[in-house]
């Protein structure tokens, strides 16, 4: 039952016939309202009621922060509770290893190289002295020629050469076998490796960069950069793969 939006609790007690006034002035006392009155044979029934105490939004959020308050208070004390040495205790312990603290300085990770690096690096004549050695050779079929070749397989080299001959590869008409030597052009020496680009066309494969004559053949003079593909020892012939080919 409620009026205005107010909530009542009700009681009802039984009073002897005569006594009903007194009965309803005690509870009167103690915040009780009389509702109705039922007289009877040898008793009175009475219903009294009395407004609910409903707790306050503030009552309700001021209890909710005392609690918190509390709360925190026992968990500091557990923290900073310590044994008779000055050591904590094992529940400051249990603590301290559930949620370690960040203190010092944070060990750094080891630097990683990646092997990808080394080979991504472009070997030239003036950052090699293997390649400037090699270059230099006077007979083609050296040994160190396959040495190079196997320890620099995959990885780039660039340096100045020139065409020393040039052929259709197995008969095609579009795709040749270019010879390249180090160095100029010359028709009595050629120092170094015999390095060929097998099976190319010259359109695309070369990755032509720069001024592009209209043609090309034996004699070019190039500037070259290629990956290193792998030795053949019937022929001597290092076998390269264009990656980007300009006229000197």
């Amino acid at each position: 039952m409620s009026d205005d939006g107010v909530k009542y609790e009700m009681k009802t007690v039984r009073a002897l016939r005569g006594t009903e006034a007194r009965v309803i002035a005690k509870w009167e006392k103690e915040g009780w309202e009389l509702v109705s009155q039922t007289p009877q044979k040898l008793q009175a029934e009475i219903v009294m009621r009395r407004a609910k105490a409903a707790a306050s939004r503030r009552t309700i959020v001021l209890v909710g922060s005392l609690v918190l308050v509390v709360i925190g208070a026992i968990v500091t004390g557990v923290i900073l509770e310590q044994g008779p040495d000055g050591t904590p205790t094992s529940s400051d312990a249990a603590i301290t290893a559930e949620a370690p603290t960040a203190t010092g300085t944070p060990l750094e990770e080891p630097a990683t190289t990646d092997a990808s690096d080394d080979a991504a690096e472009v070997i030239t004549p003036e950052t090699n002295p293997d390649f400037t050695a090699l270059l230099a050779l006077g007979d083609y079929c050296d040994a160190s020629v396959a040495a190079f070749a196997e320890q620099y397989k995959g990885q780039s080299v660039s340096f100045d050469a020139s065409i020393g001959a040039m052929n259709t590869h197995d008969g095609a008409s579009t795709r040749y076998d270019i010879l390249l030597g180090a160095g100029d052009f010359s028709e009595t020496t050629s120092p170094g490796p015999a390095f060929q680009f097998r099976d190319v066309n010259t359109t695309s494969d070369l990755h032509l960069a720069g001024d592009v004559p209209d043609s090309i053949g034996v004699g070019a003079n190039l500037r070259v950069t290629a990956r290193v593909d792998r030795y053949e020892p019937s022929s001597c012939l290092v076998l390269l793969d264009p990656v980007e080919t300009s006229f000197r």
